[in-house]
């Protein structure tokens, strides 16, 4: 055989950095310690994360709820501004507010972090984001990977993913079957554009209108890039908290496809959502991005969440109620609609009328 014109490869020299993996791992610690719960088994540094599961025994029959998530094109002002301790809020919302939904407790949460090159203190800044996220949410942070892919992404790139689990029993689930006609329609207020359709966002306010970041925008009273980066709200301890003082048919985690769509999911076949826009006015983000790019109303809509991140639908009576408990909580809700019976056209949720003005 001849001898190989090349000599010394190693795993370094292909772009990754091991040591810098070790040191994240390091870095990230005292943030995944603040999020443990008493059932959570070991730490950091294990093939897997153990939760102990006899503390469903309580439970008569534990029904285990899962999802997973990512942030979407959220990560890129995260890059582009060189903040990235506020993302992992977003990738906490996305997963376990729709865990809640059913009615479920929040447990335990695992990340996924993809990087072009491993910077430690920025890996470490993001699951610090996520490890808040998890004590917002009340669940732990049990595990996670951080992968670096070089080659594929740049050295500045990245991208982060989240799968969790809660349980709920199974007589307090919450669903389309316990809906009923005159039940009424609680917004909860959003903290912005929250997670989704950023690239509609970015596609307009950076591509086409050619805005900076860093420029402040008279409407919003701040930058843009700080406007953009604003955390999804998490509900979850919200919601579970509703369930404790009011009785509570369904909500509804409003994210990609908007509101009357995410809506619709929770609603029986028999029945129908109305949602009155005059009962609130979207922020000014929500303008900024329909006024900039001449887009539409109804693509707005059916992209963002034009300022109603979750849905609760609660009996006409529990109304008073349900709005007092999340008041305390200091959460923004109002009743924004009912339910009716489905006529011959109708497609389960639909929103009527015209916004508030400001």
């Amino acid at each position: 055989m001849s001898e190989s014109p090349v000599s010394g490869a190693s795993y370094a020299a292909a772009g990754v950095d091991i040591e810098a993996g070790d040191r994240a791992v390091e870095l990230m610690k005292e943030w995944v310690k603040k999020t443990q719960r008493p059932e959570v088994l070991g730490g950091l540094g294990g093939f897997a994360g153990l939760f102990d599961a006899s503390a469903l025994k309580n439970y008569e029959r534990p029904l285990l709820a899962s999802a997973t998530d990512g942030v979407g094109t959220k990560v890129d002002i995260a890059r582009q501004l060189g903040v990235y301790d506020t993302i992992g809020h977003d990738l906490v919302a996305m997963v376990m507010d729709d865990i809640v939904v059913c009615g479920a407790e929040p447990l335990f949460m695992t990340d996924y972090i993809c990087v072009g090159k491993v910077h430690p203190e920025r890996v470490a800044a993001i699951v610090k984001g996520i490890a808040e996220g998890c004590v917002l949410a009340g669940c732990a942070l049990v595990g996670g990977e951080t992968a670096e892919h070089p080659g594929l992404l740049g050295a500045d790139d990245f991208d982060v993913a989240g799968a969790g689990t809660g349980v709920v029993e199974a007589d307090r689930l919450l669903g389309a079957d316990r809906i009923r006609t005159g039940d009424a329609v609680i917004a909860m207020a959003s903290s912005g554009l929250h997670s989704n359709g950023y690239s509609l966002v970015r596609h307009v306010l950076l591509n086409q209108a050619g805005l900076a970041l860093d420029a402040h925008i008279e409407d919003l009273g701040r930058t843009l890039g700080e406007e953009l980066l604003e955390p999804t709200k998490i509900y979850s301890l919200d919601c579970l908290a509703l369930m404790r003082t009011a009785e509570v048919h369904a909500f509804s985690h409003v994210t990609g496809g908007g509101l009357a769509a995410n809506l619709a999911r929770v609603i029986p076949d028999h029945l129908h959502a109305i949602v009155d826009r005059a009962t609130w006015t979207p922020g000014p983000v929500f303008d900024l991005v329909g006024r900039t790019g001449g887009v539409e109303r109804l693509e707005l809509e059916k992209t963002l969440n034009m300022g109603v991140g979750m849905i609760a639908i609660v009996p006409q009576e529990s109304a008073d109620v349900a709005l007092t408990a999340l008041a305390d909580r200091g959460v923004d809700a109002w009743v924004a609609g009912e339910i009716t019976d489905r006529g011959e056209h109708a497609t389960g949720a639909e929103l009527v009328g015209d916004y508030a003005p400001n």
